[in-house]
């Protein structure tokens, strides 16, 4: 990886060299730019810490990036942002109407700056966007839990109770949303569980903001990990699995209040 310097605009304040996760950055004096190593450019991770903490735009990780001026610590209060996640919930009743394409990918593209484990960014995604193949998901989702009846497989106690709610004519699958995202992995990169589930995590916070409901999909996610007709039907490229999934659509109510949760349990050493 080679990182561009932009002599005329770099200040030698070698901040960079200091936030360099991997440590590779040369130090900064009146005669030399900050730069990599020699020999070293195989360890950077083009995480873009560099780039990120150079106040005057100096520093480039990715030749024709456009460099996007970063949140500047100012309109965003902590009551404010507090009162925001406090009000996150899962969403279980939908609108009909798809989310367009182009709002599912202004949520996504916020997804790609989610926190991964030495900047891998693993996490791909499917989005369902037919509401009728969310429905043939939740079909399957529902053939699976049958399979389950009477086994020896720990949620088969709970199955029944959700069985006769689909024969009655509730989803209690995906719950009518219109569009299902499901992130996925490559199935050996032990790493990507927890990246991907914040990714989605990062999709969940997001998407009021978007107007949108998100609720997560459990039962799917779990059908989606050993039922055959799931992994047909998502046709996932070879060497990579289903992590879990959204239910996504917009909500046909929207929260009103805020309602108490446990004491805060913290211990302090």
């Amino acid at each position: 990886m080679a990182i561009t310097i932009q002599s005329d605009q770099c200040t030698r304040c070698g901040i960079c060299s200091k936030v360099c996760p991997m440590g590779i950055l040369t130090p900064v004096d009146a005669q030399n730019l900050p730069g990599l190593l020699p020999g070293f450019e195989s360890y950077c991770i083009s995480c873009g810490q560099c780039e990120a903490f150079c106040n005057p735009g100096a520093i480039v990780v990715k030749p024709g990036h456009q460099i996007q001026k970063a949140w500047d610590g100012t309109g965003i209060t902590p009551s404010g942002l507090s009162l925001y996640l406090k009000s996150r919930r899962s969403i279980r009743q939908f609108k009909s109407d798809p989310v367009s394409r182009e709002t599912i990918l202004d949520i996504l593209d916020v997804c790609r700056y989610a926190a991964s484990g030495a900047n891998g960014q693993p996490v791909e995604w499917l989005v369902i966007h037919n509401p009728q193949e969310v429905r043939c998901v939740a079909d399957l989702t529902i053939e699976w839990m049958r399979s389950l009846v009477n086994s020896d497989h720990p949620m088969s106690l709970l199955v029944s109770g959700l069985l006769e709610g689909w024969d009655a004519g509730a989803d209690v699958i995906c719950r009518g949303a219109p569009n299902l995202l499901i992130a996925h992995i490559e199935e050996n990169n032990q790493m990507a569980y927890i990246d991907g589930i914040i990714a989605m995590t990062h999709f969940d916070i997001a998407a009021p903001v978007f107007g949108v409901g998100t609720c997560w999909a459990g039962f799917v996610a779990m059908a989606s990990k050993s039922y055959d007709p799931i992994k047909k039907l998502f046709d996932l490229p070879e060497g990579r699995i289903p992590l879990y999934a959204l239910m996504v659509g917009y909500p046909l109510y929207k929260p009103s209040n805020i309602p108490e949760r446990k004491k805060l349990p913290v211990t302090w050493h």
